[in-house]
């Protein structure tokens, strides 16, 4: 199996996947660490996918969703975008609707 086809498993693997740099206990990246709080503030699980740990899974990212930086988040097999794009989506109120479309399930939050 070629890169690509690594990566599309990974993609497929779950719900929601993150490819970010650090991990999600321990992000070394700002633009990763707060998709990593948004999706934590959430309230939805997913999978973080170090790419400082492999430099062909860092740059085989970029070209499979033609998109030049990380982090990138996948929903269900689908790329929905960077740091900007999840920021704008949880600010609208729009990805915890994304992610209830999609049919992720979302953990019980406290409602304060």
């Amino acid at each position: 199996m070629g890169i690509r086809e690594d990566i599309d498993a990974i993609v497929k693997s779950g719900d929601v996947v993150l490819f970010m740099k650090g991990t999600p206990q321990f992000p070394q990246c700002g633009f990763s660490g707060q998709v990593v709080q948004i999706l934590d503030h959430v309230g939805v699980p997913f999978k973080g996918v170090n790419v400082l740990e492999n430099d062909a899974v860092r740059q085989g990212i970029k070209d499979y969703a033609s998109w030049p930086t990380i982090p990138q988040l996948y929903i269900k097999g689908e790329f929905v975008g960077g740091c900007d794009i999840v920021r704008e989506m949880f600010q609208a109120g729009e990805l915890t609707t994304f992610l209830e479309e999609k049919g992720v399930a979302i953990r019980d939050r406290a409602i304060g």
